[in-house]
């Protein structure tokens, strides 16, 4: 069986191979704009799913570009240009769209050759698979930092009691952007601790693109023809952050502390044993915290 369209879910391809007598399952993934397939990977039946988009097929080249058109590293996220034989000749009647998106092909020594911008970002794999990290427009800048949603999504993906993930930005505070995962499990009546999934992701990416809160699901809510819809993901509450039993303050200082902590992140309730990172401070909140702390008498270094 061949799939194609939306990036391929793990769910599915469970579904397909414990429900049919499918042998083979291989993932397509290219735009219409390179003659729809441009690469594929095949899933057998004992080894499961495959979490990439596998490598080109003939006759076509993938190059993962940074901003400046330059190759980007093995494993660092880049744009992924598709070049060779199945690259169309434009858009009809678009001739502006066409130069945007269809460019010469500066690694090809054929002088008429050109690559296909697709908006698509992607990294190589060690055994030069290439990982499918979704749209460019996914990208989100959080404190001056440049972050890829799909790249988290692909991480959290790797811990085995789950089985979908989605990684948004919210809003939920003006001018407080935080990244909040959401997640369901293989397995919908066993328990996964916050602080595990919060350790799996921190073991795997900088701190910066480790989401503060993760809300369990039990099933992914969908649009009427079967897409994810974004907006009716819930607003994350305390249960979605890492806490560590509740011990009320003990003394004044603790008890100012904490409604210090509470006012400026958001959240209902402050114990002596929770941390400030891990109930979604980040240092600038940390040097409003400084302040406040000064007002009320207390003083420490921001380090």
């Amino acid at each position: 069986v061949n799939v194609a369209g939306e990036a391929l879910k793990r769910s599915l391809v469970e579904t397909l191979f414990e429900q049919t007598q499918v042998k083979r399952l291989c993932n397509l993934y290219g735009p219409s704009e390179t003659t729809t397939y441009s690469s594929w990977v095949s899933m057998a039946r004992e080894d499961g799913f495959a979490a990439h988009i596998g490598k080109p097929v003939a006759n076509t080249q993938f190059y993962l570009l940074d901003e400046y058109k330059q190759p980007v590293p093995l494993g660092v996220p880049g744009e992924i240009y598709i070049g060779g034989a199945g690259v169309a000749r434009g858009y009809l009647n678009r001739d502006d769209l066409t130069a945007e998106r269809f460019l010469k092909d500066p690694f090809s020594a054929a002088s008429n050759a050109r690559m296909y911008k697709t908006g698509d970002l992607g990294r190589y794999l060690p055994d030069g698979n290439i990982e499918y990290l979704g749209r460019n427009d996914d990208q989100v800048k959080i404190r001056g930092f440049r972050i890829e949603l799909g790249e988290i999504e692909a991480k959290l993906a790797q811990h085995d009691a789950l089985n979908e993930t989605v990684v948004l930005a919210r809003e939920d505070v003006p001018g407080d952007k935080r990244l909040v995962a959401y997640f369901t499990q293989h397995s919908p009546g066993e328990a996964v601790e916050i602080e595990t999934l919060r350790a799996h992701l921190q073991a795997l990416l900088p701190a910066y693109m480790v989401p503060v809160a993760y809300v369990h699901l039990e099933a992914l809510p969908l649009t009427p023809n079967g897409k994810l819809d974004r907006k009716a993901l819930p607003a994350p509450d305390l249960d979605a952050l890492v806490t560590r039993g509740y011990e009320a303050p003990q003394g004044e200082t603790e008890t100012t502390l904490a409604q210090l902590w509470q006012d400026l992140l958001k959240v209902e309730r402050v114990g002596r044993h929770d941390h400030f990172f891990e109930l979604g401070g980040h240092s600038l909140l940390a040097v409003s915290l400084i302040e406040r702390m000064r007002q009320a008498g207390l003083s420490a270094d921001v380090r």
